[in-house]
């Protein structure tokens, strides 16, 4: 395996649209788009997300939480194609260049960007990192809606057009969940190895049965949440998401085979419900944003 080939497992590429999708979706719901001002938000988005990658595989590394028996792509670390402090840097610099762009959407705007974006670097840091990662806690989920979700598609409207609009906040929510059934598709996937390296998470606490089960709730409430959003827009145009955001529900058949595969699948086999949910997320962001564009 080539040098390059490794760097690009370690960063998961096939995950990344789960950064792109809120900022897209952010900048549709924005209304008014100033290009470079989406250009950092996807840096932002990007980088956090790399370096939350490299950040838990230089953590769960050093912690001995991966393992041989883990399943999913080869991890960095643990395998040792990539010493821990190569693999630390390499976090750093991406959460850098995420800072840095985020630096430059607060000069533009306001500062206030500073302390919200500080908390996400934090958040990332300590899901596998410090003296009791919070992933172990089970409130991964939490953090991942919190920052990948709201604050990423709200964020990216407000630096686009200095205001968050209702149609933002809502778009927010399918998105948060979205991309915390990624997260969740990954957990089930690990519950037999985080089990057993004692690594809590809520799939763990929860239990093989329950855990499949919120995966499906979060997938079907993220579809129910633009349907509602829509309703209360018929209501109140100014108070919930216009009619053309129903264009998102169009991507339900991406929903399918992985709502049906995390019910019986076990192992490699829950592999495709993760890639699946990622595609499911990116196509679902495409076209809420195109409706939201649209209208």
């Amino acid at each position: 395996m080539s040098r390059l080939t490794v760097w690009l497992h370690g960063a998961r590429p096939r995950t990344l649209g789960a950064s792109l999708a809120p900022v897209v979706v952010g900048a549709a719901a924005a209304g008014h788009v100033v290009p470079w001002r989406v250009g950092a938000a996807l840096l932002v988005g990007l980088g956090l997300q790399v370096g939350a990658n490299f950040a838990n595989d230089f953590h769960d590394g050093v912690r001995g939480v991966d393992t041989t028996a883990r399943l999913g792509p080869p991890r960095l670390t643990s395998s040792g194609m990539a010493s821990p402090r190569v693999v630390l840097i390499a976090a750093l610099a991406s959460i850098a260049v995420a800072g840095f762009a985020g630096l430059a959407l607060a000069l533009a705007t306001t500062v206030w960007l500073l302390p919200i974006g500080a908390a996400a670097m934090l958040a990332l840091w300590l899901y596998s990192g410090g003296p009791r990662p919070y992933a172990g806690l089970g409130l991964g989920e939490l953090a991942v809606f919190v920052f990948f979700g709201l604050m990423a598609t709200a964020g990216t409207a407000y630096v686009n057009a200095e205001t968050v609009t209702a149609a933002a906040w809502w778009s927010s929510v399918p998105m948060g969940l979205l991309i915390v059934a990624i997260l969740e598709a990954n957990n089930v996937r690990d519950i037999p190895t985080d089990s057993a390296a004692g690594r809590l998470t809520l799939a763990v606490r929860l239990g093989e049965r329950r855990a499949r089960r919120l995966y499906r709730a979060l997938v079907v409430g993220a579809f129910v949440a633009v349907a509602a959003g829509v309703v209360v827009g018929l209501v109140d145009e100014d108070a919930g998401l216009p009619m053309w955001a129903l264009l998102a529900l169009a991507s339900w058949p991406l929903a399918i085979r992985p709502m049906e595969r995390v019910g019986s699948a076990e192992g490699r086999d829950l592999i495709p419900v993760l890639t699946g949910t990622v595609l499911l997320t990116t196509g679902f962001g495409a076209l809420l944003a195109f409706g939201l564009w649209a209208a």
